[in-house]
């Protein structure tokens, strides 16, 4: 039987992206994924790379800055391997400030102006009379990425096995042995458990994860510079892609692993996105859909070893997955090779919710 160094359980961006860390330290490993590598959370995620210190806890700031500083070297060994383009952009963001905002900082506006007037930054803007700020922010193309990561990863010769979930983590001895699929197992003295909304679906240990659906849509039909920046507002968020797609999100609802479009939610983002830019209601909906991002009790990240040696979890990224995903690859793959990750990963470690 053929017996790897480590298993990664899940094939999404983060599960892919620490596959190509461990293989760089000579690692053979295998990732086993219950679906199709990449079609989870990764495929749904709009790719904001937000590090807004109002709106990420003060306890994972570090991580996503570091995570946020690490994007435009992590994308460039990506295209470099798999010869995709994943459409990094760093026009920045226009947040228009939620009055909570201006109360916690009455200096915000002050701190983060606008570079040029509103009208000349984006003139589709219609006359919304709000406070907007200009943050140095990063988007990426969530689905270009995980589609260059992946085919990094096979160039790599990390094994994928797809189309199987993973039932238990096998252990003897106080360690681990590899994991067990409802058709087969699979040997390795390391796993690591990066299966998002599923990972605490795996026994013998459950982490307490849980799927937060989302739901989004994309428009397109203008023009492809329509906008140039990510728009943010309190009640919708405008993605732009190089390509001329406009993505609209994202709900955030404690629905279970209920996947299924809502009609009315799509109209009503939609016509929320129209009246920030008005000549969106020209445009035609190219898509809708939802995804299940992985929520835990404190909202914050798992990272770290389990209290069964040879275990590792990676998951719970909640809406910071593709922020987190350079971070996290790089401080696991430290961590599962014994090294010390270069950051602090007690407030991560999953002991706070084991009794």
């Amino acid at each position: 039987m053929k017996r790897w160094d480590v298993i990664i359980i899940g094939g999404g961006i983060i599960g892919v992206s620490l596959s190509i860390a461990l293989r760089k330290r000579g690692a053979a490993v295998l990732i086993v994924e219950r679906g199709e590598p990449g079609q989870e959370a990764s495929h749904a995620a709009a790719g904001m790379l937000a590090d807004f210190p109002l709106e990420t806890p003060p306890v994972l700031q570090t991580l996503a800055s570091a995570s946020a500083h690490m994007y435009p070297e992590f994308v460039h060994e990506l295209q470099d391997e798999s010869g995709m383009n994943v459409d990094l952009r760093d026009q920045g963001t226009i947040f228009f400030v939620a009055p909570e905002h201006l109360r916690e900082r009455p200096r915000l506006t002050a701190d983060c102006p606008l570079p040029s007037p509103l009208s000349e930054l984006e003139p589709a803007l219609g006359p919304l009379n709000r406070p907007a700020i200009y943050l140095k922010e990063r988007s990426v193309d969530p689905r270009a990425l995980t589609a260059a990561a992946l085919k990094a990863a096979r160039h790599r010769d990390v094994d994928i096995a797809s189309g199987t979930a993973v039932t238990e983590v096998l252990r003897a001895d106080g360690g681990v042995l590899g994991v067990g699929t409802e058709r087969t197992r699979y040997s390795a003295p390391v796993v690591v458990n990066c299966a998002g909304a599923w990972s605490g679906h795996v026994p013998p240990l459950q982490f307490p994860t849980r799927p937060v659906k989302g739901q989004m849509l994309s428009l397109v039909g203008i023009s492809r510079d329509l906008l140039r920046h990510v728009i943010r507002a309190p009640e919708i968020y405008l993605v732009p892609r190089s390509d001329g797609r406009i993505l609209v999100g994202a709900t955030v609802e404690e629905a279970g692993y209920d996947k299924r479009i809502d009609a009315a939610t799509i109209q009503r983002m939609q016509q929320a996105a129209i009246h920030l830019v008005p000549a969106l209601a020209q445009a035609r909906m190219l898509e809708a859909w939802a995804g299940l991002r992985p929520g835990s009790p404190d909202n914050l990240p798992i990272l770290g070893a389990t209290q069964t040696p040879g275990y590792f979890v990676a998951t719970g990224h909640f809406r910071d997955g593709i922020l987190l995903t350079p971070v996290t690859a790089q401080v696991m793959a430290q961590m599962v090779t014994g090294g010390q990750p270069e950051y602090d990963l007690s407030p991560f470690s999953p002991a706070r919710f084991q009794n």
